[in-house]
């Protein structure tokens, strides 16, 4: 039995590969469970005529989608770059998000204008089951969110703990507004609880889309300091100049540079290149770098206005 351990340890350099199908299962069963729960609860908050309810599901059926989508996306950061997508199909978690933020949109427009309807004309809420659905939602939705609690520096899994959480915490709040229409009969709490919620997820919507349509317009992604790297770059020994600096995100983990110097004795050495691209990965979070070396004699850069 003991020579199993041996003829394994020659896969310890493929370690990158195994960061993603880690988690296949936390995805499979938190997709699962919450699209289960999140029907369960639709129908529950129809029952109970409860627009706080239905508020709660829209929100886990938003965040099951960006699930999904953050799932589609993590196993599509491992797919290997083809000579036609050179980049790999990374872009494709960016196109999720907005589709994510979109349908969302719909979903908020729908809980919305029945919550106003809802507080026009208040109508008997069963609180009961609002309570009873919504305390089920946070140990669903805690218990879920604690897969995820591990590797927060992918966009992705942070961006689905976050929404596991949230979600826990949303289905706390429709607990307690339950709990107070059961006090004092309030009925109209219930409509502004959704209304409420709805704000929630317009709020971590737009935040959504902004993101997303900046990495698809290569703009340099949050994070990154920009000046930081200017500077580091301007000071490396022999550079008199910087220009056409560009950063931008190859996807929800992964950016990438681009610059030209000006180096006028015109000589870098392999060990230079070396450690520009180790800083600028490990101080910066920059992976893919593409440096360019000019002289200075010849024909200057024809943006060096603009940039």
């Amino acid at each position: 039995m003991g020579h199993n351990h041996t003829h394994d340890h020659g896969h310890g350099h493929h370690h990158h590969h195994h960061a993603p199908t880690s988690f296949n299962l936390a995805f499979g069963l938190a997709v699962g469970l919450n699209l289960g729960f999140t029907l369960v609860e639709a129908i529950y908050a129809i029952m109970a005529n409860s627009m706080s309810l239905l508020a709660d599901a829209g929100h886990n059926l938003g965040d099951v989608l960006g699930l999904l989508f953050a799932w589609a996306a993590s196993y599509l950061l491992t797919k290997p770059a083809t000579l036609r997508y050179s980049y790999g199909y990374k872009r494709t978690s960016i196109l999720a998000a907005i589709l994510n933020a979109l349908l969302l949109v719909v979903t908020c427009t729908i809980i919305g204008y029945e919550s106003i309807h809802k507080l026009i004309s208040p109508s008997i809420v069963n609180e009961k089951i609002v309570m009873l659905v919504a305390f089920i939602g946070i140990f669903i939705n805690g218990g879920t969110a604690l897969l995820f609690m591990r590797s927060q520096d992918d966009l992705n899994i942070k961006g689905a703990f976050l929404h596991l959480a949230s979600d826990a915490l949303v289905s706390f709040g429709v607990v307690i507004a339950g709990f107070i229409i059961l006090k004092t009969q309030a009925f109209w709490v219930d409509p502004i609880v959704g209304l409420l919620i709805v704000v929630i997820i317009l709020y971590s919507t737009w935040g959504l889309l902004r993101h997303s349509v900046d990495l698809i317009l290569d703009a340099v992604p949050h994070g990154i300091n920009r000046k930081g790297v200017e500077t580091y770059l301007k000071n490396i020994p022999g550079v008199s100049q910087i220009h056409d600096l560009h950063i931008w995100g190859l996807s929800t983990n992964e950016s990438a540079l681009t610059a030209h110097l000006i180096v006028p004795t015109g000589n870098f050495s392999d060990e230079l290149y070396a450690k520009i691209n180790h800083d600028l990965h490990h101080d910066f979070k920059i992976a893919h770098v593409t440096i360019q070396v000019e002289s200075g004699t010849g024909e200057p850069c024809s943006q060096e206005t603009s940039c």
